[in-house]
This record gives structure tokens, C-alpha cells and sequence, in this order.
């Protein structure tokens, strides 16, 4: 598939790693993809280091899944918050089972360990959060970016440029 031909929904809530959110919509929007932000509320949000307010598109009870190629989760504080939503998780969980990619970066790997799609994967993380992926069952490496079948994952915003291009592939060859 032509990225410009994709669909992408990046979840999102307040205090989100500025960058983790930021760059994935815009490069993906620099890609012709069709971007879609939802939150856990209609508005906006507001990165961990003050960026915003980014609009929210859609409400994470508004999309259709079915509608979009890949899901984004980006990390910071949002992680946290986005776990606790049943939606959230259905989300997550849609995706996986269909083999679309599912990219997360960062302590966004939290929402996924909630979703029950990790145990027996291979992923990364930052640091922080290695036991919480350890209890789930993950096979952690440290290493800027891991793909698992859909599964991509990295550690930090220092390796957004290879968990991008890991997204990228992932969307060319869906």
C-alpha cells in the first residue's frame, strides 16, 4: 500500500511526550497519510513539556476502527490514562488481532500490556517501565526499535526516526 492511501489513528491525552506525538502526525501527514487524533475527550491536549493545544479530531468512542491502516500510541504521562479506558484497549487489541501495525514508543508500551497483546512478543520500552514489560511476559531488548509482526515499538524520542521508518515499512507493506 502507498502510505498516501493510509489511514492512521494516534491516540492521544494530556501530558503527552511532545515530540512522540508531534512527529508521528507530521511526518505521516508529510507522507499524504490521513491522520486522525482521538482522545479520551473531545477538545484538545497538552504535551508533558507544554505543546498545545494539539486539537483532538475524534473521540477514541467516535472512530471506526476498521477505517484506519495502523494505530499510534505515544508516550509521556498520556500512557497512564490512556489504559484505563475499556476503549482504548478494544482499540489496541483490534489491531493487533488483525496484524495492522501497532506502534508504540516510550512508557506507551503500559497501554498495550493493559490490552493483554504482549506476552510471548518481543518489544522494547524506555527503561523505566522494562519490569512492568517483563511481568507481562515481553522478551525486552534494548534496542531503538523492535518489530514483532505488527508489533513496533522503541524506546525514547531519540529513536523516533527509526521507529518512524519501522512505521513506514509497516504501512508499505500492509
Amino acid at each position: 500500500m502507498n502510505v498516501s492511501d493510509s489511514s492512521v489513528l494516534v491516540l492521544a491525552a494530556d501530558l503527552f511526550e511532545d515530540m512522540e506525538l508531534l512527529y508521528p502526525v507530521y511526518r505521516l501527514r508529510e507522507e499524504g497519510a490521513r491522520v486522525v487524533v482521538a482522545g479520551l475527550d473531545a477538545g484538545s491536549v497538552t504535551g508533558k513539556k507544554g505543546h498545545g493545544p494539539v486539537p483532538v479530531d475524534a473521540t477514541v468512542d467516535e472512530v471506526d476502527e476498521t477505517s484506519f491502516d495502523a494505530l499510534v500510541v505515544p508516550g509521556g504521562f498520556a500512557p497512564d490514562k490512556l489504559r484505563r479506558s475499556e476503549r482504548v484497549l478494544e482499540l489496541v487489541r483490534h489491531f493487533d488481532t488483525a496484524g495492522k501495525p501497532l506502534a508504540f514508543i516510550c512508557h506507551a508500551g503500559w497501554v498495550p500490556i493493559s490490552a493483554g497483546v504482549l506476552k510471548g512478543r518481543r518489544a522494547t520500552s524506555v527503561a523505566a517501565i522494562r519490569d512492568d514489560m517483563v511481568n507481562a511476559g515481553v522478551d525486552w531488548v534494548d534496542e531503538p526499535t523492535v518489530v514483532d509482526g505488527g508489533l513496533i515499538s522503541a524506546r525514547t524520542p531519540d529513536d523516533l526516526g527509526h521507529w518512524m521508518r519501522a512505521l513506514l515499512a509497516g504501512l508499505r507493506s500492509a
